[in-house]
């Protein structure tokens, strides 16, 4: 197998496990619940809920680019496995999109008084951009492999 490929499977494990480990560190030491019970972070927080529950399609989405970097190292690019891999690739990024712009919206129309939502929207923006990023390219590959 090339070594090129190693390495971007190894990014793609990498990735899942980073993402994984944040999301599993960050609520019992993020602002509102510092000093919540795990009780309390996990099963009052329907927005916590929310991002686990929408986390499935990144996951997902990994998962189809770990196989497809599979299959590129066998030379089966023209596979049905592999269309198969892009489209759903395509379709994770575009529900992690909506997903993510969806919380966006929640957390712009929920911030109180003292809040500052910007801290939240501005990389949400730009997570929407690049998930729509991912949708395209995705797309693309998709197109070329089955030469329409």
């Amino acid at each position: 197998m090339n070594i090129y490929l190693i390495v971007l499977r190894t990014v793609v494990v990498l990735t899942g496990i980073g993402v994984l480990a944040f999301m599993l560190w960050l609520p019992p030491h993020e602002g509102r619940n510092a000093g919540a019970t795990l009780v309390e972070i996990y099963f009052k927080d329907p927005f916590l809920a929310y991002v686990y529950i929408g986390s499935i399609p990144f996951f997902a989405a990994l998962y189809q680019a770990f196989k497809l970097l599979g299959y590129i190292g066998r030379d089966d690019t023209r596979s049905p496995a592999a269309a198969k891999a892009l489209r759903t690739i395509k379709y994770c990024a575009l529900a992690n999109a909506g997903l993510i712009a969806g919380a966006v919206v929640y957390i712009f129309m929920t911030a109180g008084a003292n809040d500052d939502p910007v801290g939240f929207v501005i990389p949400g923006v730009l997570a929407v951009f690049a998930s729509l990023a991912a949708a395209a390219a995705a797309a693309v590959f998709e197109k070329k492999r089955t030469g329409t």
